[in-house]
């Protein structure tokens, strides 16, 4: 078993007539620990995990009398393996970590800087290559937050993307708000094309529990062309095997009939080819159509409040959830924009918000 195989390596196999997990101080420490009135409750636990180990119990029976995780149990065995008490962070037992000069900090700094490193494993790997010094995990990550460092990803920022079209953009939207007549709207046309596919998201779930999502297989996608009121949350879409010049007629005709009390209805879309065809362009150009079209500046999707609608649509239909088959994959999502949209419209209005803002190049350092 890959239990024992771990326990025979950090020599402290089950049943061992001399466990050597623990040394004498080492036990009498821990049980220190737990004698505490105000110990931390996470190094009572550790400490409370590692006696159990030196007792002889695995990884799975300790996780199981204390209701954790059994790779959280190996990961704890591990690090005392390799640290000692120092992995605990009890007082007094210091980590065995190497000491960086002020100078040799500054040249790391520089160094991180220029090629910024993806793991902890680089960051130690890169120590120990400049200055022979070796560093413990937890020291690695002490280091970088004292250097200034936090662990995250770096966005994803269109390359195309216009400052200054984007600013014209968000001017010409707020004029024609502010503008608007009672017998206009306005509306945010988009096409969305999600797959049969489940989508593993973060959440919540009980400690200890392994935790999983059934796959589906398959390349089945539902094409939806649809268009999003702000002000109303009326969401008026079809569904079509392609998107085209043709299911964008489609979609205005039906507009106009949703609308058909309105003067004109301002509808804003991206420069797609079939938004240029000439069966659109011949359709717009006739003296009683009441679609004036919008375009979006290429490469902001930022400046499409419906893009943040197929995100709360995916949170709910996608995300942790697994539908049978293709049909009752593709009615929950009709059923989002039938039911569920209409009736829970009130919660996403602080997320689906046409509060635009201009994304900049010069703001970020772009490392790719």
């Amino acid at each position: 078993m890959q239990e024992d195989s771990d326990l025979v390596l950090l020599g402290s196999m089950t049943n061992q007539a001399d466990p050597s997990l623990l040394s004498a101080q080492e036990r009498a420490a821990l049980q220190a620990v737990l004698r505490k009135r105000k110990a931390a409750a996470l190094i009572a636990r550790r400490a409370n995990a590692l006696l159990l180990l030196d007792d002889g119990l695995s990884a799975d029976e300790v996780a199981r009398v204390l209701y954790l995780d059994a790779e959280t149990v190996r990961d704890w065995r591990r690090s005392f393996a390799a640290e000692g008490l120092a992995s605990m962070g009890l007082k007094g037992y210091a980590r065995r970590d190497g000491h960086l000069t002020g100078e040799q900090e500054e040249q790391l700094y520089e160094r991180l800087c220029t090629t910024p490193p993806r793991t902890t494993g680089e960051v130690r790997t890169l120590i120990e290559t400049l200055f022979g010094v070796a560093y413990s995990i937890s020291g690695a990550i002490a280091l970088m937050h004292r250097l200034g460092f936090s662990y995250r990803k770096p966005r994803p920022l269109p390359a195309g993307a216009d400052e200054a079209a984007q600013k014209a953009h968000i001017a010409a939207y707020e004029q024609l708000l502010n503008g608007l007549q009672g017998d206009e709207t306005v509306v945010f046309v988009d096409a969305v094309h999600p797959e049969y596919q489940s989508r593993p998201a973060y959440g919540w779930f009980p400690v200890g529990e392994k935790v999983a999502v059934k796959a589906t297989s398959g390349r089945q996608r539902l094409n939806i062309h649809g268009a999003f009121n702000l002000e109303t949350s009326a969401f008026t879409f079809i569904e079509a095997c392609r998107i085209s010049a043709e299911t964008t007629l489609q979609l205005f005709k039906n507009l106009e009939r949703t609308y058909r009390k309105k003067r004109w209805i301002h509808v804003f879309v991206e420069n797609a080819r079939y938004h240029h065809a000439r069966m659109v362009r011949q359709w717009l150009g006739r003296p009683e159509c009441r679609i004036k079209l919008h375009f979006r500046p290429a490469y902001a999707p930022h400046l499409n409040p419906i893009e943040r609608l197929w995100g709360v649509m995916h949170e709910h239909i996608t995300h942790n959830r697994h539908h049978q088959d293709f049909a009752a994959f593709a009615e929950a999502i009709t059923d989002f924009f039938k039911r569920t949209l209409p009736e829970k419209a009130y919660l996403w209005r602080d997320t689906i918000t046409d509060n635009f803002r201009v994304i900049s190049q010069k703001q970020y350092r772009l490392i790719g």
